[in-house]
């Protein structure tokens, strides 16, 4: 057997490159649920006031019929997270139906985001200006603020705000969206309870069953309202369609899904159930108790933007208790609403990502920020809409429902379609499906998801007919969008096919940053196990997803460095410069890490023996464990001798043991080495 010699090495690991990335940081399923309700309940605050103008008194029975179904939709959008990591609409619908609907889709999934943002900004804005005008007076300040200019103000300054938080990115927004949903619950226990009781002193009468159109909510069907029966099939729909903004924001499950720790699916069906409770408690019964307590005449003329804060004026008891309960409801109302726009950012920052992992944006875009990694340019161009968005509606709360409508339905239409699709075209085994599938031999009728696309597609084809504002300025950026990707994917296609060609997929960006001296601090380890995982062949990680499946993310960090070998005494040139493989690599690397959901942190080590590398590595971190794939070139006992006597030329007489492990197909040898 060849025998490895020690050379003196110096005493710690030098000109280590760190590999930073956004898509590394994983966040639990609290956090997960937080960002996702900062926009589903956020609806809470202005659905009620945009369902009663389109269709009356009936609105609440109908946001209720919407958040029942909303739980199937979650369905729709657990079982294709399942089916890919980075998932969402365009990868869904890509995979299903090809590039050109994909495209769609995601236009008017962008739109859908785009006025995410504007119209909880905007409801913010309405209700913070209410409160101000009913409480300065007291302060003897005859002040009347108008409530559309305030409302665009305080907008555009919210949007600032979280587009700062999001360059900074997912930990920190993350951290201020679950801050938002522990006071937003607080509110609502609160405004429960209170309403209850006012209804049990005060009595009270159901919300009528029928809906009311007008000229608004009929839109080119007006001039049919003399055929149109409310309580026929094309009332009930046409009600459903002006009430189903209240399930907005079931896209950003999907997106937040690459960010979810391990377990990953476990953490997404908590995550599923702990937005449909949530939002069914605070939306319906918000929506219901205004219609049961408020009076109409003053419901409709004075707070239909601010339904939550005329409830609190009219609840039972003492004025200031109510005055004060009113500016709580108000100061939650502005967290949660602003909190919504952090979620259409992080919504669009993802969805973005897919579309330019695939080419269809030049890469210049998806360069990550020098100093936290996000992909800030992204960041920039869905914010920049958005500003543009408020300034043209002018504090226009109606108007920016109704178009918002339209990229959600949408975007629902098209996400499952391509789902049912994939039932049959893709026929590997899922870890979750929608249920109610009907077997009969060999063949799998999935009624339960027909039944979702039917629903989603006959509301949308009425929405078009119903809403103008919506299909005429949802129609319109969708084609420019759709324009702008065309485009951009043409100009981007040579270079994008080369790239396709070489590592079968797309790139991930990243940054290298060099680290003079080795240490845990620097890599940011401060768990009690920690494991360094080698890798070299970008085909051969089977070893990393194995180890990261069946270790503790709580209790344990991971180190996953691979060597830039050179040839000779000498490293020369940027070693902060990637090669082609290198990029595949950590691609690679970041994709599995995605997988499991497990942090990982990756290092770039140039050294001209990659066996002392890993020892080095592994002492200079106080790993416990090194952790390898099965040589191309040595056999598995040789293998081992070789990072045996690394490790022994590494550690002084006084160091602690190591675990080596060799893992592959199946198979493993290990050793402890004393």
């Amino acid at each position: 057997m060849e025998t490895i010699k020690p050379i003196p090495k110096p005493k710690t690991a030098r000109n280590v490159i760190l590999v930073t990335t956004a898509m590394l940081s994983f966040i639990s399923f609290w956090r997960a649920g937080a960002i996702v309700l900062c926009d589903l309940a956020s609806t809470a605050y202005y659905i009620g006031g945009i369902a009663e103008h389109a269709i009356g008194q009936a609105g609440p029975w109908f946001i209720l019929a919407v958040m029942l179904f909303s739980y199937a939709v979650r369905g729709l959008y657990i079982e294709s997270c399942a089916m890919f990591v980075r998932g969402g609409v365009y990868r869904v619908v890509k995979e299903a139906m090809g590039g050109t609907l994909a495209k769609i889709s995601v236009s008017a999934l962008m739109f859908d985001y785009v006025l995410t943002g504007p119209i909880s900004a905007v409801s913010a804005g309405q209700y913070l200006v209410g409160l101000l005008n009913n409480v300065l007076p007291y302060a003897h300040i005859y002040w009347h603020l108008s409530p559309n200019l305030f409302s665009v103000i305080f907008a555009v300054a919210v949007t600032v705000y979280f587009w700062h938080e999001n360059i900074k990115g997912i930990p920190e927004s993350s951290d201020k969206a679950l801050k938002i949903m522990w006071a937003t619950t607080t509110m609502a226990v609160i405004m429960i309870g209170w309403s209850f009781v006012t209804l049990w002193q005060k009595g009270f009468h159901w919300p009528t069953f029928v809906p009311s159109f007008n000229e608004d909510s009929l839109g080119w069907l007006h001039g049919w309202k003399d055929q149109i029966r409310p309580l026929g099939f094309l009332g009930l729909t046409i009600a459903f369609g002006h009430s189903l903004l209240a399930m907005s924001g079931e896209e950003s499950l999907a997106q937040v899904y690459r960010e979810i720790e391990a377990p990953k699916l476990k953490n997404l069906e908590k995550t599923g159930f702990l937005i449909f409770i949530y939002s069914m408690l605070l939306t319906s019964l918000a929506c219901f108790f205004a219609a049961m307590i408020i009076p109409d005449v003053v419901r409709t003329s004075q707070y239909s933007d601010n339904l939550l804060s005329g409830l609190t004026v009219y609840l039972s008891g003492p004025m200031p208790a109510k005055l004060f309960f009113q500016g709580f409801v108000v100061l939650v109302g502005f967290m949660i609403l602003s909190g919504a726009v952090n979620t259409s950012i992080v919504g669009s920052n993802g969805v973005l990502n897919r579309v330019g992992e695939d080419g269809v944006l030049p890469d210049w875009f998806r360069r990550p920020h020098h100093k936290y990694g996000t992909t800030y340019r992204l960041i920039n161009l869905t914010v920049g809409l958005q500003l543009i968005t408020i300034l043209l509606c002018r504090g226009n709360i109606y108007w920016l429902g109704e178009a918002y409508a339209f990229g959600v339905i949408w975007s629902f239409v098209f996400k499952s379609l391509a789902v049912l699709i994939l039932r049959y075209k893709d026929k590997t085994p899922r870890e979750w499906k929608v249920p109610f599938n009907l077997y009969i031999g060999k063949l799998e009728i999935p009624l339960g998801l027909a039944g979702i696309f039917l629903v989603l597609f006959i509301t949308a084809c009425v929405n078009l007919l119903t809403k103008k504002a919506a299909t005429i300025s949802g129609s319109l950026f969708t084609l420019i969008f759709f324009a702008i990707f065309k485009i951009s994917e043409k100009m981007n296609e040579e270079k994008h096919a080369k790239a396709h060609a070489s590592h079968g997929g797309h790139i991930d960006k990243v940054n290298m940053n060099r680290m003079d001296v080795l240490t845990p601090e620097d890599c940011g380890l401060d768990k009690p196990n920690r494991i360094v995982i080698a890798v070299r062949d970008p085909n051969n990680l089977q070893h990393i997803e194995r180890i990261l499946k069946g270790i503790n993310p709580n209790d344990t960090d991971v180190v996953v460095m691979t060597s830039k070998v050179a040839k000779g005494l000498q490293l020369e040139g940027d070693l902060t410069e990637q090669t082609k493989e290198e990029e595949i690599l950590f691609t690679r690397i970041i994709s599995a890490a995605e997988k499991v959901g497990h942090t990982v942190v990756p290092l770039l080590v140039p050294s001209n023996d990659p066996f002392y590398a890993m020892a080095r590595v592994t002492y200079d971190l106080n790993a416990q464990e090194l952790v390898v794939g099965k040589s191309g070139k040595y056999p598995p006992d040789m293998q081992m001798e070789h990072i045996a006597v690394a490790w022994g030329a590494v550690r002084p007489k006084e160091g602690h043991p190591l675990k080596i492990r060799i893992i592959w197909d199946g198979a493993e040898y290990k050793e402890d080495i004393v």
